[in-house]
């Protein structure tokens, strides 16, 4: 069980890395930092293709990333 959870956990770190450097970056500098978290946060979100895929399949990924921690630390492997 301890090496399912290694290796799943291994490859799910390998997929997230991928899928957040193939993403653009939103603009360069603090201001674009502000703002694009402003758009975020309020929904203003204009993605459309490829961007809108891989910043779903991001949050997808670190969600898988999160649960396999908490299990691999709950049964204290």
């Amino acid at each position: 069980m301890h090496t399912l959870f290694t290796v799943l956990l291994i490859i799910d770190c390998i997929a997230l890395v991928t899928v957040v450097l193939l993403q653009e970056g939103k603009s360069n500098g603090l201001s674009g930092a502000i703002s694009g978290g402003a758009e975020q946060l309020f929904g203003k979100q204009k993605q459309l293709g490829i961007d809108l895929f891989l910043h779903r399949v991001t949050i997808v990924l670190s969600v898988i990333f999160f649960l396999l921690m908490i299990a691999i630390s709950y049964f204290g492997f």
